[in-house]
Formats: structure tokens, sequence, C-alpha cells
């Protein structure tokens, strides 16, 4: 199966981020390329499609934005690795399920490579080091094709965690890759993740230098 597309898109604010996703999966037909975005973001606050306000604590300065993924409130800054998989579905004879564990399973891999000894969760989606939580999951379907993905804490401020009951577990500890041994930078922690990602959902892992594309633009995808 052909490997996605992989572009680094360094720091681009969330929402046009969000509509790029949009516009890129209304407009795929069975030709189309996957892709797969490596991000991060400024600070902003990100509400799912079933979010409970409640769980919203003090969001101060920091923007909120209500969006069309599963799941909880979360929260993106700087020093989180970001990654988009804009995949689809069906042709990739991937199931919602086998998506959600893949990247749970490259994940766990490439924390592995530093010592980090990581688990998924199926009751509530992510990865976690002890109690605490290093990796969130949020995904949507349409057309059979997906968007968001995964947020991997790297090197990155967590204060911003305690203003609101993280994917909605009041007081969950959120914890990072450079906390635990790992590397502080993201173009290293992708390096890592990358291959690892494309392997765990069925994809060749030996493209990913022929697929690989690092653009800025994220308003011309």
């Amino acid at each position: 199966m052909i490997a996605p597309k992989l572009r680094w898109l360094g720091r681009v604010a969330y929402e046009p981020t969000w509509r790029a996703m949009q516009r890129l999966v209304d407009a795929r037909d069975s030709s189309t390329p996957d892709e797969i975005w490596f991000l991060e973001h400024p600070p902003v606050f990100t509400l799912g499609m079933n979010a409970r306000p409640e769980h919203l604590l003090a969001p101060g300065d920091i923007p909120v934005v209500q969006i069309d993924r599963g799941g909880q409130v979360t929260y993106h800054g700087p020093g989180q690795l970001v990654v988009y998989p804009l995949l689809d579905l069906t042709r990739a004879r991937l199931g919602i399920r086998p998506l959600v564990e893949g990247i749970e399973r490259a994940i766990v891999a490439a924390l592995a490579t530093w010592g980090i000894d990581s688990y998924g969760r199926r009751d509530a989606p992510g990865v976690y080091v002890g109690s605490a939580k290093v990796a969130s999951v949020g995904l949507r379907i349409r057309r059979g094709c997906s968007y968001h993905g995964l947020a991997l804490n790297v090197a990155m401020d967590l204060g911003p965690f305690r203003r609101i009951n993280p994917c909605g577990y009041a007081g969950l500890e959120m914890t990072q890759v450079s906390e635990l041994g790992g590397p502080s930078d993201l173009g290293v922690v992708a390096g890592v993740l990358a291959p690892q990602l494309l392997a765990a959902l069925g994809f060749d892992a030996a493209d990913q230098s022929a697929t690989s594309t690092w653009r800025q633009d994220v308003s011309s995808v």
C-alpha cells in the first residue's frame, strides 16, 4: 500500500489548519493521495462535539475553539507534537478502532526508543505513563476518511492543562517526553514517530523518505 505524503507544517494557527483538513476531505476522491501532517499549534483549547462545558475550568486568555472531532476538551500549545493522519480508510482497509489502536501502538513504540514504558487504554483513548497521560487521540471520520489525530506532549508548558479537566477527567495528570528522559526537539520525536506510525497503520515505512514533503504554507493545502 502506497505510504502517505508526510508534511511538516511547523507552528500553524489551529483554525486555518482545521479548515484545511476539512477542505482536503471534501475535495478528495478515490485517487487522492493520503497525507500525514506533523506540526505544532499556538496555545488553544479545543472542545470536541460532545464536550461538556464544565470541563473548561478557567480558559483565561487562551482561545477556545469548538470543533468537529470526538472527545472532550484538550489543550494544544508550543512544544507539543500534533499529527493529523488524513487517510482514506476504505482504501487502506482500516476501521476506526484499528486506526485508534494503531496510533497508540506507534506512540508506545516511539517512546520505547527512549526507554519510556507506556500503554494505551481502550476505555480512555490516548497513551499513558503510569497514571499520567502523555498523548491524546481524537478523530473525525467523514466520507470514509479520517482527520484530526494525535497530540504528543514533548517539551511544553503543561500549566494550561490545569485550567481544564483533560479529556473530561478531573485531576488527570499530564506528563511529557522531555520529563520522562526523552528528547525535547519536536523534529527528533517526529522523525522517530513517523515510521512507527506508517508501520502501525499498514503502510510501508521504507517509503517514508520518498513521501516526505517539508512545507510551511497550510493555507495552500
